[in-house]
Order: C-alpha cells, then structure tokens, then sequence
C-alpha cells in the first residue's frame, strides 16, 4: 500500500507532537542569554586581567568562546543544550563551532583530510560563503557610499 504525497503530509502532520511556541521562544532567549552573558563575562575577564581596551578583548573572547563551544560539543554537552534550547544556542560564534566540530567529531573515523577536513565545512560552508559575499557587498556599499556617517 503506498500513499500519495498529499496523504502522507497528513498522516506525518497528525503524528507531529505539539510545540509551545511561547515555551520555545523563552528557552531560546534564555540560552541565547546564558551564552551572550558568559561571553561578556570572559570579555570582561581579559580586560580586567590583562588590562585590554573592550576592542582588544574581542579576539581572545571569540577565541575562548570558539574553544568552549568546541570542548562542549566533543564532550556532547553542546547538543544536550541545544536541544532543550533550539534556536537559542545558534549564537553566531558558539553555533558555527558546534556545527563544524560536529561534522569533524561525526566523520573522524573516514581520516582527518578525506573524513574531518572535507565534511566539517559542508553545513558551514554556506555560512562562510554568506559571510564573504555580505562582507563584499558592504564593502562595495561603503566603498561607493565614502564612508556616510564619518
């Protein structure tokens, strides 16, 4: 017995287990919190330690956070939290290093170029690529524009 592709959207759909969107909305914005917040706190840590300016502590804070997430993700903590939080843990820097520490970790055992090195970019190479072309596409704009607001 086989279904049309209309009966099995149905039957899919009735089987679907209800979400709150309230309920999810605050989870994501409490984990999303919780990231940013210790964030800020590491930021805050390299500028009182080490007596950086706020903009010199950006780097070493994105580092700290990319290896944070990367450790969580390789100990499977990352995805626990990511699937009580959705949407919430895909904070630009600790999302992108889940997504390709993940392919890495789940293809290691295909070897480190063919297996890690080749899949870990497959979900994140749409990213990289957005954020190349976005980059070029303002920096056109403020090319052409001189800079407004100097």
């Amino acid at each position: 017995m086989s279904m049309s592709a209309k009966e099995y959207k149905q039957f899919a759909k009735n089987r679907e287990p209800t979400r709150s969107i309230l309920a999810n909305c605050i989870k994501a914005f409490l984990a999303g919190g919780a990231i940013c917040l210790i964030g800020q706190g590491v930021q805050s840590f390299y500028q009182s330690a080490f007596h950086m300016s706020k903009l010199k502590a950006g780097d070493p804070t994105v580092a700290t956070m990319i290896l944070l997430s990367v450790i969580l993700t390789s100990l499977g903590v990352y995805d626990k939290i990511a699937q009580w939080a959705g949407a919430g843990t895909a904070v630009p820097v600790t999302g992108f290093a889940n997504s390709m520490s993940s392919a890495a970790i789940e293809h290691r055992s295909e070897g480190l170029v063919l297996g890690a090195g080749a899949n870990m970019f497959k979900l994140a190479g749409s990213v990289i690529v957005f954020g190349v072309v976005a980059a070029f596409v303002v920096g056109i704009a403020h090319w052409l524009f001189g800079g407004v607001g100097r």
